[in-house]
């Protein structure tokens, strides 16, 4: 499903370029729930934004689906980011001025999708979530976990087969996070997703198929 070789990444930085990837090398295969862990800076994220398509190396190749995403530009790689790859965020980014349904149906009406069909998909992933009844909340009035499931379930209306999860549970709770990792497992095994997942909490990363430790950009099994 997804292959990486040789992938760098540079900034300038004060004093020349800082280089935050040195030569990751990454495979990971269809339905497998993958888990990168290590310290903030390490270039967890920067990977990540790579792999979904928000972000360019500096060299290297990125194969998800056989396919050269480094090469999209334009209406394909909005295409690829918006029904290959589910993305769920630190920081949920849902649109304080939408709905819970809205905000799930956002990607699906970005694919011009009917409403009514945006609308029917979005309903059920927000049951499958067990937000049913907040369909009509907005997200201030949603709690921290509350408000990461709408963003699972956003990141799910387009059927990726793709999920790259960044820290899902890094601002909630221990309890709290536990029922969204268990939520992630359910959804993986009912729609069958091949997973990422970047967090600090390594007794959940342990209960995925692998880990992998990135130290200072690199990646160690």
């Amino acid at each position: 499903m997804v292959e990486v070789k040789g992938l760098r990444k540079s900034f300038a930085g004060g004093s020349g370029e800082i280089e935050i990837l040195k030569g990751i090398d990454l495979s990971v295969s269809e339905g497998e729930r993958v888990a990168v862990v290590g310290t903030s800076g390490a270039g967890k994220t920067t990977l990540m934004h790579i792999l979904g398509g928000l972000d360019y190396p500096t060299e290297g190749q990125v194969r998800i689906e056989g396919s050269d995403i480094l090469a999209l530009r334009g209406s394909a790689l909005d295409d690829f980011r918006n029904r290959t790859v589910g993305f769920v965020f630190q920081f949920h980014q849902l649109l304080p001025e939408f709905t819970a349904l809205e905000n799930v149906m956002m990607p699906a009406l970005i694919a011009r999708k009917a409403r009514k069909e945006a609308a029917a998909a979005a309903r059920k992933l927000l049951d499958d979530v067990g937000l049913s009844h907040r369909l009509t909340h907005k997200p201030g009035q949603l709690s921290g976990g509350e408000q990461q499931r709408v963003a699972i379930a956003r990141s799910l209306v387009q059927a990726p087969r793709l999920l790259l999860a960044d820290e899902p549970t890094g601002n909630l709770d221990s309890s709290t996070s536990e029922e969204i990792f268990q939520l992630i497992d359910r959804l993986h095994k009912k729609h069958g997703l091949t997973m990422l997942v970047v967090t600090h909490n390594e007794p959940l990363a342990r209960r995925l198929d692998r880990m992998v430790r990135m130290e200072d950009g690199l990646l160690k099994d």
